[in-house]
């Protein structure tokens, strides 16, 4: 299950259910604490707490600025902030692409060039990646006999209503899962193949993370997820599942980058100390601490880790083939691609 961030250092401003990806709802953002930059706020997709947990805890250790943190999905965090647009309450945003570049286009970010970001590949005058990750599915091995390997296995009836995936749109993994089948198959193809395994779906989900437990318990045999957020979950939550990457039949299984990415809000009340936070977040110890702390991949050319658990994610992506989006084509194609998604199963 997704983790909610004990440390003292760390304000709960809201506990929204949700996954790097899903989304949800819960109580409303804090609100402004007077402009004294003593706190600051921070909205994100979640996936990253045990990383988080300590990073806040040291960086408030070190400047006295307390961190309130609001998790959500990776769409919710971006359309919460357009909801307070005219009175913005988030320092710091940190979501998946293509949100990042949705945020960026409704001028809710502001330019902002963090210390080490001429280390980072992908980085704009708006927005820096913060930690790398990759798609994935997950499968129960109890209860998923044989374990799938292709699309094609999840169409088996074995899996009916045994199976589920976040819905593109809303979860930034279930828009990833869309992206992954459009690479595979082109696009009118991922929309048959989707229309194929509606028999196999138990039904939308808006978030990843809770798909988690229910693949660990065997409610479900599949869902989607991320190499992070499902690694970290099978280290600390002791989650019953394992992770593979669908490929066509006779094909080489393939993912992409996912990272998560960051951003210095428009307007944002505090936005000094959301800058100190971001440079914080990206400097090389908390880039070097954030595999070991919680599967996450360094996004900083000279960050290289070499703990175990940076080992378990180069083990886990052996034998798979990495392929690179072009997030501005996406962005300009997502509400077409989701219209079409809708009407293809019946959702609009």
């Amino acid at each position: 299950m997704r983790r909610v961030l004990t440390s003292a250092a760390v304000l709960a401003a809201a506990a929204l259910v949700a996954s790097a990806c899903g989304s949800g709802t819960g109580a409303s953002a804090s609100t402004k604490s007077g402009g004294d930059d003593k706190t600051v706020t921070i909205y994100s997709a979640d996936g990253l707490a045990d990383w988080y947990q300590k990073q806040f805890a040291a960086f408030t250790a070190q400047t006295g600025i307390k961190v309130q943190y609001v998790e959500a999905g990776s769409g919710e965090v971006v359309s919460r902030m357009e909801k307070e647009k005219a009175n913005p309450q988030a320092d710091v945003l940190v979501t998946l692409p293509p949100y990042i570049q949705d945020a960026d286009k409704n001028k809710l970010l502001a330019a902002n060039t963090v210390p080490g970001q001429d280390k980072v590949t992908g980085a704009s005058t708006d927005y820096v990646p913060l930690v790398n990750n990759y798609l994935c599915f997950i499968y129960n091995p109890d209860v998923a006999k044989p374990a799938p390997t292709t699309w094609d296995d999840l169409l088996n009836p074995r899996f009916a209503k045994k199976l589920e995936y976040s819905t593109p749109g809303e979860a930034g993994d279930g828009t990833a899962v869309l992206l992954q089948l459009q690479h595979d198959y082109g696009k009118q193809g991922a929309l048959d193949y989707l229309k194929k395994l509606e028999t196999n779906n138990v039904g939308q989900s808006a978030s990843t993370g809770k798909l988690e437990p229910e693949v660990s318990n065997g409610q479900l045999a599949v869902a989607n997820g991320d190499v992070q957020m499902n690694l970290s979950s099978i280290n600390t939550d002791k989650s019953n599942f394992k992770l593979f990457f669908p490929a066509k039949p006779g094909g080489t299984p393939s993912t992409f980058a996912l990272p998560y990415v960051m951003g210095l809000a428009a307007g944002a009340p505090h936005a000094d100390a959301g800058k100190k936070l971001e440079e914080f977040l990206l400097s090389t110890q908390a880039q070097t601490d954030v595999s070991s702390q919680a599967y996450g991949i360094p996004v900083r050319s000279d960050v290289t880790p070499t703990d175990a658990n940076a080992q378990v994610v180069e083990q886990t992506l052996k034998g798979v083939t990495v392929w690179s989006p072009d997030w501005n084509q996406i962005l300009a194609d997502q509400d077409s691609d989701l219209a079409a998604y809708k009407q293809a199963l019946g959702l609009s």
